[in-house]
């Protein structure tokens, strides 16, 4: 007969716990556990899918789509022209967006006047070598083509340009990279096509002022000439002013297709409000103007008295032909509020 002996007490030193006997996850609970991990993943995809594999564009701006997934290329997948509906761009996609109105890029030759970001000082020399400051706006509107606007964002969307603040920003990321692509891209060509208009015409021609500052160079110039000839060349500085601005309508538009490499802007039309004078060519303008209005001023004055003595010497002359007239028109002269007038040799004339 075997003898079974009993374990030792868990207070003995030979006491070794056992482990328990583990409990098999039944078939129902664990497939539960997974529906519930897919249905989180399917909530994760579903939230990434509707987050940004769909975009759309507001009025006023078009966006140009580039692939962006993990296994895609970065090429430019589609374009959404204005107030598009929600579209479908793919997993990851980068939409690069741009204005699509009108817009206009303002020039002057004041600092800190212009509708810009950058530097808006524009001073072009007249063919004398006078320094003029220009004052115009350039309107134009982004072609609404889908291959131009394609090619553009090749060109000068996948490329950052640094502002006045040291700032690198795209073109498409906000009105600050928008203006900024401007001052680095459109304004050489504008400035190139203004110096060349602008160096065509000497300063008198643009700014009629000028030319009282040149004749006043000339020492046999009189203010009477130099104003005559001010005046002659306001009239024509109008007319060149319309002739410059019509050169840079007929040459900007061309110009911009061939710097930019291609038809990246439509409806180019610039205004050319004024041509203004450095401080000091204006001031000296100033001052002879002030002189011009001095000398005419005295002038005037020396014609009246001219006038008024030669009035003199006739009334005298009609006076020793007809002395009673003299009486006649002393009497006329006395003031209403003299009662008694006695000229002398005992005559008196007294009022009612």
């Amino acid at each position: 007969m075997s003898h079974v002996s009993a374990p030792p007490p868990p207070e003995s030193p030979f006491f070794v716990p056992q482990p328990r006997p583990r409990r098999r996850m039944g078939r129902g609970r664990l497939a539960l556990v997974v529906l519930v991990l897919l249905a989180i993943v399917a909530v994760v995809t579903t939230s990434v899918v509707l987050g940004t594999g769909f975009d759309r564009t507001a009025g006023g701006e078009v966006a140009v789509v580039r692939d962006g997934g993990p296994f895609d290329d970065n090429q430019v997948r589609q374009v959404l022209q204005p107030a598009s509906q929600r579209t479908w761009t793919g997993l990851f996609s980068t939409s690069h967006t741009y204005p699509a109105q009108q817009r206009f890029y303002t020039i002057t030759s004041v600092a800190g006047r212009g509708e810009r970001t950058g530097v808006d000082v524009e001073n072009d020399p007249t063919a004398d070598g006078v320094e003029v400051g220009i004052e115009g706006t350039i309107y134009f509107t982004l072609t609404s083509d889908a291959q131009a606007l394609k090619a553009f964002d090749d060109k000068y969307g996948t490329r950052r340009y640094q502002g006045p603040d040291g700032q690198y920003r795209y073109a498409w990321g906000d009105e600050a990279g928008w203006s900024t692509f401007l001052d680095q891209i459109l304004r050489p060509v504008i400035s190139n096509d203004l110096r060349e208009e602008i160096g065509t015409f000497q300063c008198a021609q643009l700014q009629a002022s000028c030319a009282l500052v040149q004749s006043g160079q000339n020492a046999s110039a009189t203010g009477t000439a130099a104003a005559a000839r001010a005046v002659t060349a306001a009239g024509q500085s109008t007319v060149n002013i319309r002739k410059i601005q019509d050169a840079i309508n007929t040459s900007l538009a061309a110009d911009l297709t061939t710097t930019l490499g291609g038809p990246f802007f439509t409806g180019v039309q610039f205004n050319l409000v004024k041509i203004t004078l450095p401080t000091k060519v204006q001031d000296a303008i100033n001052s002879a103007q002030a002189a011009f209005a001095a000398v005419s001023e005295a002038q005037a004055k020396v014609a009246q008295a001219t006038a008024e003595a030669n009035a003199n010497s006739q009334r005298q002359k009609g006076y020793a032909n007809c002395p009673a007239c003299a009486t006649i028109d002393s009497l006329k002269a006395i003031p209403p509020s003299v009662t008694t007038f006695a000229p002398g040799s005992g005559f008196a004339v007294t009022g009612k």
